[in-house]
């Protein structure tokens, strides 16, 4: 096993913690890649979670405002935060974008202004830019050679969402968002207050399960888009869908109990996931 790097203090701080499932995924890379990477999931965390975490909508606009303008700072070469002070030493060896970090302010700008989405194609773009955008970022960080490796991250970023969304309904209802999308709580005849609510019945499980199967199409078109070229070097994204589409297994065999509960994999399971991943190549 990789020893662990030496990351600056606040990436060490910031960066994935010990037991997540990302923390796994990162675990196998060489140490300067490691340290890169885990500054890279740190500041997409941060831009990340500003709508969230920033309970006045004023001030959470202008936070978002302020990583935009430091981030194209950045790009030019006047990085100022302590992350992207870490992370751009990497930005041009690896070919990383300014756009995907800034599709990160745009998804928390979309969480500013609404907290529904009509339908799948507005959920979507969600999803291409709050999930899609930071894993190929990440795709290109771990070593990409084929362009078409964008496509397969972008797949992957959007079932690696989906599944988190599906995961925290509860969580994200008790916040008084709903990530899903109106004309599919109404084609399962499920009323918005009832997942405000926290009230779960089969209407609920039926819909749940709709969103999962959308989640494993997603997790089966990346495996498929991935070129042998790069596999190798994706493991850490191989990883993560492993132990997502784990997780999500978890959550249909709980009939979805989703709305009391944030279910999760044990650390040991997630390390034994990420093991098999990397030393046998086993995907599911």
């Amino acid at each position: 096993m990789t020893p662990a790097p030496t990351a600056p203090p606040y990436v060490q701080q910031k960066g994935p913690a010990p037991g997540s499932s990302t923390h796994y995924a990162l675990l196998f890379l060489p140490p300067a890649k490691h340290s890169a990477a885990a500054a890279l999931y740190a500041l997409c965390h941060e831009i990340g979670s500003v709508a969230h975490a920033v309970s006045d909508p004023q001030l959470a606009h202008a936070k978002l405002a302020w990583w935009q303008t430091e981030v194209a700072h950045a790009w030019q070469g006047q990085p100022s935060h302590p992350l992207l002070k870490a992370l751009m030493p990497s930005v041009t060896q690896f070919r990383i974008e300014q756009g995907q970090l800034q599709a990160l302010v745009e998804a928390g700008q979309m969480d500013l202004a609404q907290n529904r989405y009509l339908d799948f194609a507005a959920l979507q773009r969600y999803t291409q830019l709050s999930g899609g955008a930071a894993t190929q970022a990440m795709a290109r960080l771990c070593g990409q050679t084929d362009n078409a490796t964008s496509t397969w991250a972008q797949h992957l970023g959007q079932a690696l969402k989906l599944t988190h969304l599906i995961r925290d309904v509860g969580a994200h209802a008790r916040q008084g968002r709903i990530y899903l999308p109106v004309n599919e709580l109404q084609q399962f005849d499920v009323k918005a207050h009832e997942i405000l609510k926290r009230e779960p019945s089969e209407r609920f499980t039926a819909l749940m399960a709709f969103q999962a199967q959308r989640a494993h199409r997603l997790f089966d078109e990346a495996l498929a888009l991935l070129p042998s070229a790069d596999r190798r070097a994706q493991k850490p994204g191989l990883i993560l869908a492993r132990i997502n589409r784990s997780l999500l297994h978890e959550i249909e065999a709980s009939q979805f109990a989703v709305l009391h509960q944030r279910l999760a994999l044990t650390p040991l399971r997630k390390l034994w996931l990420a093991w098999q991943v990397q030393a046998l190549g086993r995907l599911g």
